[in-house]
């Protein structure tokens, strides 16, 4: 089964993964302004997220297969692949499986080490909506408020709901293989797994997901790699900051 996709844009390929509980609508505005500066720019579902397909298996090697098997039915070759966070982490593997189907790597709020579950309040929430009840994002938001305490965190789960049918809404993602693979997404990318091209690791300053410690291990899997900090800006920083994003990546591919 392929990946579901938005594909912008004419020019060299610029493919992008979202993150866990992400889909590819959340990268939209930048995707259109790579579009706009000579990138045909593929901003793609991950499997059990947005409008791609659900499968009850989930993880790193299954993540990375779907998109050699989306890169190959688009003859893509020469990529430009930025992931941000699950999506960093297929991007690494696959770069470090396929390396002579991507030209640049860039990896967006992720380390190549293992992370612990820390998604429980989150999906918690989002198994507490029960759309029985729930008829409106303002009742869906005062739910998830209940588990979920930031607004910004909110919004973007709540990207996820879509009417079904009249009158009954829904969530995009597969919510139950998701909560029960949940441990898959903090797996470390393989110890033997390197990438030799160019590549670029963006972090927020607020964010904790990459730090001095991780240096060591992002170079010894990605011996060109650069790591550089995006200000004002957490765990999303392509949404929090996207001027200084969208500048940091142009710098990086042009």
């Amino acid at each position: 089964m392929l990946l579901s996709s938005n594909i912008l844009g004419e020019g060299k390929p610029f493919v992008i993964l979202h993150g866990f509980l992400g889909m590819s609508d959340n990268w939209k505005t930048l995707g259109t302004q790579f579009s706009e500066v000579g990138f045909q720019v593929h901003l793609i579902d991950q499997r059990n997220h947005g409008r791609s397909f659900w499968s009850n298996t989930f993880n790193y090697e299954v993540l990375a297969e779907d998109l050699k098997n989306y890169c190959e039915e688009h003859q893509l070759l020469d990529v430009i692949l930025l992931g941000h966070s699950m999506g960093g982490k297929t991007a690494m593997l696959f770069a470090t499986e396929h390396p002579e189907m991507v030209s640049k790597l860039l990896v967006a709020d992720i380390s190549p080490r293992f992370y612990p579950v820390h998604h429980d309040g989150i999906l918690n929430g989002l198994s507490a909506l029960n759309f029985d009840n729930i008829k409106s994002r303002g009742e869906a938001d005062d739910v998830l408020s209940h588990y979920v305490s930031d607004f910004g965190t909110r919004q973007f789960l709540l990207k996820n709901l879509y009417w079904k049918e009249k009158g009954t809404l829904a969530l995009r993602m597969n919510l139950e293989v998701l909560k029960n693979e949940v441990a898959e997404v903090g797996e470390a990318l393989p110890t033997y797994a390197v990438f030799e091209k160019d590549t670029l690791f963006l972090r927020g300053d607020r964010s904790e997901y990459i730090g001095i410690d991780d240096e060591n291990i992002i170079k010894n899997h990605f011996p060109k790699a650069k790591i550089e900090t995006i200000s004002n800006a957490g765990h999303w920083l392509h949404a929090e900051n996207p001027d200084e994003f969208f500048e940091a990546v142009m710098d990086f591919v042009s």
